[in-house]
């Protein structure tokens, strides 16, 4: 972007030797500055505070809940800027415990910036509401045992100790594609992959686990059976529910829940993409 500098006047000769005025305007580059999120301006205030000294090496940060009423922001919200701290190595979440700060030296030089997980779920939770609702009246008997196939993948995938998430994407996307709408079908698509990003993934690290995968796959069966019962506000109701309860997990407490599980529980480890997925 160019911005203009102190303006000038020059008299020149035109084509016919008569002198007329211009005035040049001077351009300096300057960068666009764009709004941040709202975790990232919380992450940069408490990356400060530890660079100054307020938090020594080693020492628990104050709860989330009393971060969130000093900053006069939401818990989530401070729950993204702490795992976006820890992406870059600032602190150390250690589950049952607290949040711990680290060398700095140790830091990322880079600071994370991704879509907000729970801000993305929450968009999830509305859209894909609806699209659960008008899959309850369109849908046909092939493409609901279509939906069964995906969550018997995911059950696969969690069998095998893997994180199911080829089954949990084949089937929100099966939902979204009973619309026929290919824009709903991009938005859900991109919506669901920024699981990937990692904010999200270093969440799911935490907190997803055997048993709130179990709970999921008993969800997604709840939209099924409403959608196969051709009703729309319990198809609506039970995806609502589902991602409300996505939301809910992901903010869990730290000091009293998430990995206390065994080794052999799955969390981040994600099965080989099948060759083809089940069909409808």
């Amino acid at each position: 972007m160019l911005t203009p500098t102190c303006p000038r006047h020059y008299s020149l000769r035109n084509w016919s030797g008569h002198l007329t005025t211009v005035l040049i305007t001077k351009f300096m580059p300057i960068q666009t500055i764009e709004p941040r999120r709202l975790y990232r301006q919380i992450a940069d205030q408490l990356r400060g505070l530890v660079e100054r000294g307020e938090y020594e090496v080693g020492a628990r940060l104050p709860p989330e809940r009393d971060l969130a009423l000093q900053l006069g922001v939401s818990r989530p919200s401070v729950r993204e800027a702490l795992i976006a701290l820890e992406v870059e190595g600032l602190v150390e979440v250690r589950m049952g415990s607290g949040i711990y700060v680290r060398p700095i030296t140790e830091a990322r030089a880079r600071p994370v910036s991704a879509e907000s997980p729970l801000e993305t779920i929450r968009a999830r939770q509305l859209i894909e509401s609806e699209l659960a609702a008008y899959a309850a009246a369109h849908m046909k008997k092939a493409q609901i045992a279509g939906l069964r196939n995906a969550v018997a993948l995911m059950q696969q995938e969690v069998d095998g100790g893997h994180t199911p998430t080829h089954g949990d994407r084949l089937f929100h996307l099966r939902i979204a594609e009973a619309c026929e709408n290919s824009v709903l079908q991009r938005i859900v698509t991109e919506l669901f992959d920024e699981r990937h990003n990692p904010l999200f993934e270093q969440l799911g690290s935490h907190f997803e686990t055997a048993r709130s995968w179990a709970m999921a796959i008993a969800e997604h069966t709840a939209v099924i059976v409403a959608i196969a019962n051709r009703s729309p506000d319990a198809a609506r109701l039970a995806m609502a529910a589902h991602l409300s309860n996505s939301h809910d997990r992901f903010t869990a407490n730290i000091t009293h829940g998430g990995s206390n599980e065994s080794a052999a529980t799955p969390r981040r480890k994600v099965a080989p993409r099948p060759a083809r997925p089940p069909a409808p």
